[in-house]
């Protein structure tokens, strides 16, 4: 038996007719750009999370370095970041020039918020949040210590559609919200896509002006912008896999625990939810001291795994100017040693999640 770690087909197979459907909808409209879909998405999509306001745009990337752009962040600025977030979140703080300054992870692979205020100085912006691997970091720690110092809070909810710490979304605690809707996202488009959400009402027009050349009325530019619109076609399918959201959430943490409660293997380490928070389980990741091990005893039953993520950002040559060493961060460092994710995707039968499980606790 052949198992991926991840397979996007079986998403689309359980609602393809709705799916085509929107696809000629949207074809046949006759309108591709910042239309009635873009529009429907941006008001569902913000209803369903709590928030005032959703700007789609072109990716999660360009949702992370608009964001610091349009909060004025830039050379000369610190943003605190955990070290082991991928890396686009690292890319969004330095395509605006300013500098990345790492902290540790905790035991749920997100900011380790006791080690948020050491790193603190008079040139630090803001604190960029990543809810890692689809579960909500502790948020009450970080928006306190986000007024404490009147600092700027930014979310990376790529992985985290719906996830919640106490009851409140993820997305929603800070100044901007940081959404992806990559093809493998728990809310994921059929192509690139991100969104923001922003509570106040100056800064999301100020996205909306962004987003299109800097342009409030055609032709007439406030400021330099850019292009990074979310598509119609885009816009139109995420509204279908949306109103399926709570569904595809559900079913991905029913194999995340059945998982839990059947892999028992003292050499793996299974991940663990915080008290308060909740996960969606983007991406199932245990952790191994033999991982390389693992892999091919994997490879071997024709078992797909990824690791997410190898190459911790301070590690990486394309942050090799920073100046961090090996031994830098030695939590971040061991994880990427150590982390693999197991195939965790909706359609999963329940077969195929037995034969995982099974191999598991032979290894």
């Amino acid at each position: 038996m052949k198992i991926m770690p991840n397979r996007m087909d079986r998403g689309f197979a359980m609602h393809q007719k709705e799916y085509e459907e929107k696809a000629l909808q949207v074809l046949r409209s006759g309108w591709y750009v910042l239309g009635q879909e873009d529009q429907g998405f941006e008001t569902e999509f913000a209803a369903k999370l709590g928030a005032k306001h959703c700007v789609g745009l072109a990716s999660g990337l360009d949702a992370l370095w608009i964001a610091f752009r349009v909060l004025g962040i830039g050379a000369g600025d610190e943003v605190i970041v955990q070290g082991n977030t991928y890396i686009a979140s690292v890319m969004g703080i330095t395509i605006n020039g300013a500098t990345p300054v790492f902290v540790e992870p905790d035991e749920y692979y997100n900011m380790d918020a006791a080690k948020i205020e050491e790193k603190i100085t008079k040139r630090t912006k803001a604190i960029l949040v990543t809810h890692l691997y689809g579960q909500a970091s502790k948020m009450d720690d970080v928006t306190a210590l986000t007024k404490k110092y009147g600092l700027r809070l930014v979310e990376d909810c790529a992985q985290s559609h719906l996830a919640g710490f106490e009851g409140k979304m993820t997305g929603t605690f800070g100044d901007v919200g940081c959404f992806s809707f990559y093809p493998s996202k728990n809310l994921g488009a059929f192509g690139e896509g991100g969104a923001v959400l922003v509570e106040d009402d100056k800064l999301a027009e100020e996205f909306r002006i962004f987003r299109n050349y800097g342009s409030e009325k055609r032709y007439y530019n406030k400021v330099v912008g850019t292009n990074s619109r979310l598509d119609e076609l885009q816009a139109g399918l995420l509204r279908v896999r949306l109103s399926h959201l709570e569904e595809i959430t559900q079913e991905r943490c029913r194999i995340a625990e059945r998982y839990l409660k059947e892999i028992q293997n003292p050499r793996l380490i299974l991940p663990r939810v915080r008290p308060g928070a909740t996960s969606v389980w983007h991406q199932f990741v245990l952790r191994c001291e033999d991982r390389e091990e693992l892999i091919a005893y994997l490879n071997e039953r024709e078992i797909g795994t990824i690791i997410h993520y190898p190459i911790p950002p301070h590690l990486s040559q394309a942050y090799g100017y920073l100046g961090h060493k090996e031994g830098f961060l030695p939590i971040t460092e061991q994880y990427a040693r150590q982390v693999l994710s197991i195939p965790m995707y909706n359609g999963m039968t329940e077969v195929e999640q037995s034969y995982v499980i099974e191999a598991l606790n032979r290894f």
